[in-house]
C-alpha cells in the first residue's frame, strides 16, 4: 500500500521535496481528501476537483507566497487551501469560527488576495506586479487564475487591456471548462470552443492581439505537461497567458456528469458521489422558485415581460423563464453592468424587463443603477435574490447592504415581501405598470409556508401593514425576518405590549402608519436583516427627527461589521435578530 503522500505537506515547502513522477499519486489524494470533507461538511466541489492538477503544479513551480497567486472567485481554491497549511482545520471550511470558503488575506499569507466575486484576479495581480517592478522585486511572479465564465466579464477585460501594454510579470491562466456555475454563455465561448477544437488559426489569437504571449491550449490534468509549462514561462519577460482545459468535477463521475448540480452539491456519499436524498416532506417552496415560477406564470399573459440574469439561471430559478419562453429569457454571463443597462434599453423600448441579480452582485452595478435606470426614471424590475445573510459563503456574499445603498437613489422604489404571497403579488404589481423602477429583495431558501398560488392581488404602493396591535411599543419590520418578530412575540408573555407593523415599502415609507407608530406608542423598535448604518431603521430615525418625534428608537439589525460565515440561524443569533434573542428583548418589557 502507498504511503500517504498528503500526510507529510503542511506547506508548499514540503511539496517541492516531492519527485515529479510522485505528484499524479498526490493529486489523486488531494482529491479523495477533498471529497472525503465536502461529502460531509457540504460546500464548493466541481471547481476544486477540476484544478487539482494546476494546484499541485503552481505550488510546486513557484515560490509561493513570495510569487503571488490570486484565484479568481475562489470557488476552486480548496486545494490551495489545504497544501497551504490549513489541512488539519479544513473541516470548519464555511463554518462559524471556521476558515472562509473563499480566499481570505487575513487568513493565510498565501491567499495574496481576497476573492468571492468573480473578474478581480486579472487586475489585483497585475497591481501586484507593477508594484513590484516599482519596488525593485524584478524576479517576483504574480500568476491570475481565471476561469472561462470569469474572463467574458468586462473588468477581466479591462485589465487585460491594461496590462497588455505593460512589460509587468504577469502571468494568466485560463482555466477553461466551458463552465461556471451554470455553462458559460457568449461569443467568447463560442471562440474558446473554437480553439479547443482547432479551428480558429494561430495568426487570429485574440489574446496575442492584445500583447500577451499566449500558449496552449494544454491538457490542464497533465501534471508533466504543465509543470514543463509553468517552469518554461517562468522565464519569459512580460504579461503571458496560458490557456488550459479542464474538466470540472474531474475524478468524481457524477461531478463530471452534472457540472451544475455538483458545484455546491450539498451532503453526498463519497463513494458513490450520490446525493444523500432530503425529506423535503410538505416543505414551502424556496422564494427563488416562487419568483421563477411566478415569472412565468405572468409572462404567459404579458408578452413584453422579459428576464435577464447575470450568470445565475439555475440559483435564481431564471431557468423556468428560459425553459418556456426561450427568447424571452436571457443570461448574459457574468456582466452585472451589462444586465442592468440592457435591462434600461429594453425598458425604453416599452419592455417589462425582470432583471434578477444577488443583492451582493449589484454591487457591482452601482453606476448603471443610478445614471442608466434610475436618473432616466425607467420601469426596470430589480429581483434582488439572496438579500440579507445568506450563511455559510459569508461575508463577500451576504445581501445586507441593498437597503442602504439602494435607498439614498431619487425614482427608486424599494419593497421586501413578508412571505411568498407577498412575493408573489408584488412581481404582478410590478408587470401592471409603476411610474418607476423597483428593487424587490428577498432571501435565499425555503418561503414562509403560506398560501401563494392564489389570485394575484394588485398592492398599493408605499402602504404599510398593521399585523398586531398593542399599546406601547411599535416594532417596524421589513421583508421576511418580520416573520421572526411574530413567533417571538408568540412567545412572549407580555406581547400585549407590542404593535408591529410590516414595511414591505421601505421606499417610499408609509408615513400615516407611522404617525400613527410614533403618537400611540413610548418606543419604537425596527428590525431588518440589513446593516443598521444607512438601512430601514436609519430611514425610520431620519422621518423622526424631520417630524420632531422624540420617542426612543431602537434600531436591529446588522452591525457595522462584515459578518463571516456560518449558518443564517447562527449569523442572526450573532445579530440578535432571530427568534430567541428577540423573545429575550421583548420579555425585558
Amino acid at each position: 500500500m502507498q504511503s500517504k503522500l498528503l500526510n507529510s505537506i503542511q506547506t508548499p515547502l514540503d511539496l517541492r521535496k516531492l519527485a515529479p513522477e510522485q505528484l499524479p499519486q498526490l493529486a489523486q489524494e488531494l482529491r479523495e481528501f477533498i471529497i472525503d470533507v465536502v461529502s460531509v461538511k457540504e460546500g464548493h466541489l466541481g471547481a476544486s476537483l477540476g484544478v487539482t492538477e494546476l494546484t499541485i503544479a503552481l505550488h510546486y513551480v513557484f515560490n509561493t507566497p513570495k510569487d503571488q497567486l490570486v484565484w479568481d472567485v475562489g470557488h476552486q481554491a480548496y486545494g490551495h487551501k489545504i497544501l497551504t497549511g490549513r489541512k488539519d482545520i479544513f473541516d470548519t471550511n464555511r463554518q462559524l469560527n471556521g476558515i472562509s470558503g473563499f480566499p481570505k488575506r487575513s487568513e493565510s499569507e498565501y491567499d495574496t488576495f481576497g476573492t468571492g466575486h468573480s473578474s478581480t484576479s486579472i487586475s489585483a495581480a497585475l497591481g501586484m506586479a507593477i508594484a513590484s517592478q516599482l519596488k525593485g522585486e524584478e524576479g517576483k511572479h504574480h500568476i491570475a487564475v481565471i476561469g472561462d465564465a470569469s474572463i467574458a466579464s468586462g473588468m477581466a477585460f479591462e485589465g487585460l487591456n491594461h496590462a497588455g501594454v505593460t512589460n509587468a510579470n504577469l502571468l494568466v491562466i485560463l482555466n477553461d471548462n466551458a463552465i461556471g456555475i451554470d455553462p458559460s454563455v457568449g461569443a467568447l465561448k463560442n471562440y474558446l470552443t473554437q480553439v479547443k477544437e482547432g479551428k480558429n488559426p494561430r495568426q487570429n489569437n485574440m489574446i496575442k492581439s492584445l500583447n500577451f504571449d499566449y500558449t496552449g491550449p494544454i491538457d490542464g490534468h497533465n501534471l508533466p505537461q504543465l509543470i514543463k509549462e509553468l517552469n518554461r514561462l517562468k522565464d519569459k519577460k512580460g504579461p503571458k497567458f496560458l490557456h488550459i482545459i479542464t474538466t470540472k468535477g474531474k475524478g468524481l463521475k457524477q461531478a463530471e456528469e452534472d457540472q451544475v448540480k455538483y458545484h455546491a452539491p450539498g451532503k453526498f456519499d463519497k463513494l458513490t458521489g450520490e446525493l444523500l436524498a432530503v425529506a423535503d416532506g410538505n416543505l414551502p417552496p424556496k422564494y427563488q422558485d416562487v419568483f421563477g415560477l411566478t415569472l412565468v406564470e405572468l409572462a404567459q399573459e404579458n408578452p413584453k415581460i422579459i428576464g435577464i440574469t447575470p450568470a445565475m439561471p439555475s440559483g435564481s430559478s431564471m431557468k423556468f423563464m428560459m425553459e418556456a419562453f426561450p427568447e424571452r429569457a436571457i443570461d448574459v454571463g457574468i456582466a452585472e453592468q451589462h444586465a442592468v443597462t440592457l435591462a434600461a434599453g429594453m425598458a425604453t423600448q416599452g419592455m417589462v424587463v425582470f432583471c434578477n441579480i444577488y443583492s451582493t452582485f449589484l454591487q457591482r452595478a452601482y453606476d448603471q443603477l443610478i445614471h442608466d435606470v434610475a436618473l432616466q426614471n425607467l420601469p426596470v424590475i430589480f429581483c434582488l435574490d439572496r438579500a440579507g445573510l445568506v450563511g455559510e459563503d459569508g461575508a463577500t456574499h451576504h445581501g445586507v447592504f441593498d437597503i442602504a445603498y439602494l435607498n439614498c437613489i431619487p425614482n427608486l422604489i424599494i419593497f421586501a415581501p413578508l412571505n411568498e404571497a407577498d412575493l408573489r403579488n408584488i412581481l404582478y404589481t410590478a408587470q401592471l405598470g409603476l411610474p418607476h423602477p423597483i428593487a424587490i429583495r428577498y432571501p435565499r431558501g425555503r418561503a414562509q409556508n403560506v398560501q401563494w398560488q392564489l389570485p394575484f392581488k394588485a398592492l398599493p404602493v408605499g402602504k404599510a401593514t398593521e399585523l398586531k396591535s398593542g399599546n406601547s411599543v411599535a416594532i417596524l419590520s421589513t421583508g421576511t425576518i418580520g416573520n421572526n418578530v411574530t413567533k417571538a412575540l408568540s412567545a412572549t408573555k407580555n406581547s400585549n405590549l407590542f404593535s408591529h407593523y410590516h414595511f414591505g415599502f421601505i421606499k417610499p415609507l408609509d408615513e400615516d402608519i407611522l404617525h400613527k407608530a410614533f403618537k400611540e406608542h413610548k418606543e419604537i423598535i425596527t428590525i431588518e436583516d440589513g446593516t443598521i448604518t444607512g438601512g430601514f431603521g436609519s430611514a425610520i430615525v431620519a422621518f423622526a427627527s424631520k417630524k420632531h418625534y422624540t420617542l426612543k428608537i431602537r434600531t436591529l439589525g446588522v452591525p457595522d461589521a462584515f459578518i463571516e460565515q456560518g449558518s443564517i440561524a447562527e449569523l442572526q443569533h450573532l445579530c440578535a435578530i432571530d427568534v430567541n434573542s428577540l423573545i429575550d428583548i421583548f420579555s425585558a418589557y
